[in-house]
């Protein structure tokens, strides 16, 4: 019998791209979420939606129940970085609290096997060269550092529960699988650049004297179709090996600058607005890529898309957010 997973925050951004990588694998899926961010029109037809919060560990504990649930992707959390600063009573909140939440719906009804939705935020201010599983961890702001306690969490209580666990530290993810799953948010840099071009207004870069070749910070872009991928090898690797406990990055194993996005972003639409450098943030690392060399080797993931691919789907999906008045 085909086994069904339980997918927190299965509506929102990566949620809807997670849930419609496992529809097409033949999974069974139910979705819980609390609709702050994501939508119900993001669901395949057919894929059960339990509103409620990760916080409400009683319901969590009536979902598994009532759907048979044999694993759980954890995707549900709070994640703008300069949010977290300010309101990190509320990220300790949302994000370790109601990953607390859940292992207890899972200790309760028995559910064994956790794929969870982690950050390279969890490795701060990395040294010059690829992130590999095994730099260290020193998460520079609430919202990375709600995610490692959030490791040391299910790593604790996997072994007192006896869960089968992978934690995927996400690098930046950006694009869209197609004009419909388009990412709402305003956080992060290609969505902010997007946003300014369509206003006539100048994108923002936050800071060029970086010690990178053009001065302005450099990231790993991962395209959210690939990511959503990355979550289905892990079910399958889950569902094929029991004892599982581990970490892996999942990034391209290449970067882009700050600088290299917002042109390419030009390029694509049309919009050849000149940006504007601004002062840079305490909270931006110069330089954080990935080693993804041990989820392609243990896992056999690895990413398909390029930024190129990847812009070109964001701006197809592209929907301008509405402007405060």
């Amino acid at each position: 019998m085909t086994s069904t997973w339980l997918v927190t925050g299965g509506a929102g951004y990566i949620g809807a791209h997670v849930v419609q990588a496992m529809t097409r694998a033949g999974r069974r899926v139910v979705v819980v979420d609390d609709l702050s961010t994501g939508s119900p029109t993001r669901l395949p037809a057919g894929v059960p939606l339990e509103t409620c919060s990760v916080l409400d560990t009683a319901t969590l504990a009536a979902v598994m129940t009532r759907y048979d649930v044999t694993g759980v992707i954890h995707l549900a959390a709070k994640k703008a970085v300069g949010e977290s600063v300010d309101l990190p009573l509320y990220y300790y909140d949302q994000n370790v609290r109601g990953t607390a939440s859940l292992l207890e719906a899972m200790r309760a009804t028995g559910v064994r096997n956790l794929v969870f939705s982690s950050s390279a935020a969890v490795y701060g201010v990395p040294p010059a060269g690829l992130v590999t599983e095994s730099t260290p961890t020193l998460p520079i702001n609430p919202y990375g550092t709600t995610k490692l306690v959030c490791e040391w969490l299910i790593r604790d209580a996997a072994a007192a529960q006896g869960l089968s666990w992978l934690s995927l530290r996400y690098f930046n993810v950006c694009g869209a699988g197609s004009p419909l799953l388009g990412d709402p948010g305003t956080a992060n840099l290609l969505q902010l650049t997007l946003q300014a071009l369509t206003r006539d207004v100048r994108p923002k870069v936050f800071g060029d004297d970086h010690p990178t070749p053009d001065g302005t910070c450099i990231r790993d872009y991962i395209h959210v179709a690939d990511l959503a991928d990355a979550h289905l090898a892990a079910v399958e690797a889950l569902l094929d090996r029991d004892g599982l406990a581990d970490y892996y990055n999942v990034g391209t194993g290449e970067g882009a600058s700050v600088r290299d996005v917002v042109m390419a972003a030009q390029h694509i639409t049309g919009i050849h607005l000149p940006y504007e450098v601004v002062a840079g943030r305490a909270i931006d690392p110069p330089e954080v890529v990935a080693d993804p060399a041990r989820i392609m080797a243990e896992l056999g993931w690895k990413a398909q898309y390029g930024l190129h691919e990847m812009i070109e789907s964001a701006w197809a999906a592209y929907r301008p957010a509405p402007v405060a008045v």
